[in-house]
């Protein structure tokens, strides 16, 4: 080993404390990337690998009734590979000993095997017989929420028709891994499920024999999907088709295509907020460390040690210390990638779980971590590289000191001697006190920024649950009713109110921008789910002649109040009408668009037709309501608030925390980072200084209070600094979780930030703590033998 080599290696020991540090902050950066970017390699290998083994679709289609003999003409079309029709209807299903009704999709299966399409993991139990008209397939998560089993029985409303079914096997398909229920924000798997059945007897219960209202389509991989759902709508329109959708636009599919880009938003955001910090503790130590070095710099350069070899001498301590960084970053985001993909198997109900998290995740992790140690010791090896030999060997000049005003006397006055000794070390060297106390910003900002997640969750829901939805229950209609429908909920037990409505899909046009979703046809005196601004938060009028768009709907068609909006409607007889846009408001959840349930009937030319109804219930014959409904036929969605809101807490929450409790262990990790450094380097530099005092009579808790009094004020100075910085993070996340599925209200409450600070302030504390031992065991002969 040369001598340098046994020098890096002393140093490396002496420093220990301090390189441990500096690493835990790369790693810190190093495992938020892996953690991301495994997570979201495992999500799309897991997703697609469970969509190719189980013939997930291409094309999904809907119509009210289609011969069977249109399937072969489909078939025909460019681009198709396969397809096959089913039968798919919404029914009422009644789970003994639940209170609640519940609502299912029955979805037909052949009986003598799997599907071609959609095919089902059958995880318990055996296939619908053929000849059987009693037997049902039921989706894993519903039956482990009822905690049924191969063998028990439950009953279904088919058509009218009460029927007892008993379940012969538990399944899982590709295409309900988010099954959410009509209307549904969350899924709820206690109040709604998938259940298949065999083809001939919901054709038989339906009156649907040699029919189908349901189409899957495979296609080849040149096949042009525009154009081919264009053509698929021509043929299914004069059968009551709502326009064809793409996979990217399925529901399920959807929602987890949506979470995968909000981990790619995660990736590119938090790493970077360590790496910063690493920069900057990397540069710190080094550029401290060959201030204390001078001399021996010096020295090596006198013995004959060009500026590379000395350069090169500390750059290998930054790889090391980068080295060091990769594998304990590694091992940590590895650890919480595996966490984070198996709480979305949980979740999302996956049979199967690919996380093999690939070599370029790893490597671009290396790659961050050592152009992090580099950068950060680039500016501290020029220093060194740049001084002469005989410099080099003399102390440094000491700061320039000037006269101080009468004023500032007047403040030192007040001050006992530690905390003068502190304040001056601090005002001598500005611009290091400073960035010390940006990293202590930067580690507050960022414990606020992952605290605030449930300051806005919560005022999500507060707006979304209680402001824009009043009613207690949302009953939706296997076919559309006339408006006289109302009094027939009316005369349900404990209903106190009802209101009419409408949802009808619709395609958005403004000029060569567009947009496939849904019209919410409201009343125009609606009080149980108004048109709600979430940002003004205030009721807004139900137009009467024209549009109000949410805010990103707008934005993405590029129209504002006034301007005129081509809506082509999606069913019935389907008009292509002009529309103009008379308000924009803000929504924290979808792209809603709303319009006046009067009008959109006139468009349609079909009366006063409904479809939904929102209720609200007295609490006191809530039982006796529900009760009554379950016997209720032609329902075909029951949404409960509660239940909504239970589900909601239940995932989304749950989630949350665990995303809370990791970064806030990352964010504490930076704390100590920062503090531990500071105070170990301000101690190398400062140690005769305090063993001076401490011979001078200063007790060891005054030279303690000397040297983290220091740190303790800029502590301080960042706490206001780092709020402002989470302010800044916080907004910089809400901007970039902007997308169509939701939008993250700018929302910090006051005990928030109290939170991130106590938190902070305790990591602080136990790295003050490890160096409070260190200056109480301080050597003074040692020292004050030192040179200065």
């Amino acid at each position: 080993m040369s001598a340098l080599n046994r020098k890096l290696a002393r140093d490396m020991w002496r420093l220990r404390g301090q390189v441990v540090a500096i690493a835990l902050v790369i790693a810190s950066g190093v495992a938020t990337l892996l953690m991301a970017m495994a997570t979201v390699e495992a999500l799309e290998d897991t997703t697609e690998t469970y969509y190719q083994r189980y013939r997930f679709a291409d094309v999904f289609a809907t119509v009210v009734r289609a011969p069977e003999r249109l399937t072969e003409r489909i078939a025909e079309l460019p681009g198709v590979q396969f397809a096959e029709s089913r039968i798919s209807r919404f029914a009422t299903v009644d789970i003994e000993g639940f209170r609640e009704p519940v609502i299912g999709q029955l979805v037909s299966v052949p009986t003598q095997g799997q599907p071609l399409l959609n095919q089902l993991v059958l995880r318990r139990g055996s296939w619908v017989s053929e000849g059987r008209d009693d037997e049902v397939i039921v989706n894993e998560p519903f039956a482990e929420a009822h905690q049924l089993e191969p063998g028990e029985r439950i009953s279904i409303i088919l058509n009218g028709k009460k029927q007892s079914l008993v379940v012969v096997g538990i399944a899982l398909s590709p295409e309900f891994i988010y099954a959410l229920g009509p209307g549904a924000l969350m899924p709820d798997d206690e109040r709604f499920g998938i259940f298949w059945m065999a083809r001939d007897v919901l054709a038989a219960a339906y009156d649907l024999k040699d029919s189908f209202n349901s189409l899957s389509l495979s296609l080849t991989h040149n096949a042009q999907i525009p154009a081919l759902l264009t053509s698929l709508d021509t043929l299914l329109a004069p059968y009551g088709g709502t326009s064809a959708i793409s996979r990217k636009d399925q529901l399920s599919n959807w929602f987890i295509t949506n979470e995968i880009e909000q981990q790619k938003t995660m990736a590119t955001i938090l790493p970077g907020i360590f790496i910063l910090v690493a920069i900057f503790l990397t540069y710190l130590v080094l550029s401290r460390l060959i201030a204390t070095e001078r001399t021996e710099i010096g020295l090596l350069k006198a013995f004959g040690y060009t500026n590379v070899a000395i350069a090169w001498q500390y750059l290998k301590m930054a790889f090391l210390i980068g080295f060091l960084g990769i594998l304990i970053g590694g091992v940590i985001g590895w650890f919480f990638g595996r966490l984070n993909i198996e709480l979305y198997a949980e979740v999302l109900g996956f049979p199967l779980l690919v996380y093999r998290p690939s070599p370029s995740s790893f490597l671009w992790g290396s790659v961050i971590s050592l152009l992090t140690a580099l950068l950060g010791a680039l500016s501290a090896v020029s220093k060194a590289i740049k001084l002469p030999p005989a410099e080099a060997m003399r102390p440094p000049s000491p700061p320039r000191y000037r006269r101080r005003t009468a004023r500032r006397n007047w403040v030192e006055a007040l001050l006992d001697q530690p905390t003068r000794i502190a304040v001056r070390q601090i005002l001598r060297w500005p611009v290091r006190s400073l960035l010390t106390s940006c990293g202590i910003g930067f580690a507050v900002g960022l414990s606020i920024m992952t605290l605030q997640w449930n300051d806005s969750l919560r005022h999500m829901i507060n707006v979304y649950f209680f402001d824009a939805q009043r009613q207690d229950v949302m009953i939706g209609l296997a076919e559309q009713r006339s408006l006289s429908a109302i009094h027939a909920f009316q005369a349900l037990p404990g209903v106190r109110s009802v209101e009419a409505m409408r949802y009808v899909s619709a395609d958005f046009r403004a000029g060569t921008r567009t947009h496939r979703g849904a019209l919410s046809a409201l009343q125009p005196d609606s009080v149980l789910q108004p048109i709600y601004d979430d940002q003004r938060g205030r009721t807004i009028p139900v137009p009467l002649a024209g549009l109000t768009l949410s805010r990103p709907l707008a934005e993405k068609l590029g129209v504002g109040p006034g301007d005129q909006v081509e809506v082509a409607f999606l069913q019935g007889r389907r008009p292509r009408v002009f529309l103009p846009v008379e308000n924009v408001i803000e929504t924290f959840i979808g792209m809603p668009a709303y319009i006046s349930l009067e009008q959109i009937n006139r468009l349609l030319k079909e009366g006063d037709s409904m479809a939904y109804a929102n209720l609200l219930i007295d609490p006191a014959l809530e039982t006796e309501f529900y009760e009554a409904l379950k016997d209720t036929p032609n329902i075909a969605a029951v949404m409960r608030k509660q239940s909504a809101l239970d589900a909601f807490y239940a995932t989304v929450f749950h989630n949350v925390m665990i995303f809370v409790v990791m970064f806030s262990i990352l964010a504490a990790i930076l704390a100590i980072g920062i503090t531990y450094n500071t105070t170990r380097i301000a101690l190398s530099e400062r140690g005769r200084e305090l063993a001076t005092l401490r011979v001078l009579g200063f007790t060891r808790g005054e030279i303690s209070y000397v040297l983290l009094g220091e740190v303790v004020l800029l502590i301080l100075l960042g706490l206001p600094l780092g709020c402002l910085l989470g302010l800044g993070l916080v907004w910089s996340m809400v901007s970039a979780f902007d997308t169509e599925l939701f939008r993250i209200p700018l929302v910090i409450d006051a005990d928030t930030y109290g939170y991130a600070i106590l938190l902070i302030l305790l990591a602080t504390l136990l790295s003050a703590a490890l160096v409070r031992r260190r200056v109480d065991r301080l050597d003074l002969i040692k020292v004050l033998k030192t040179r200065e």
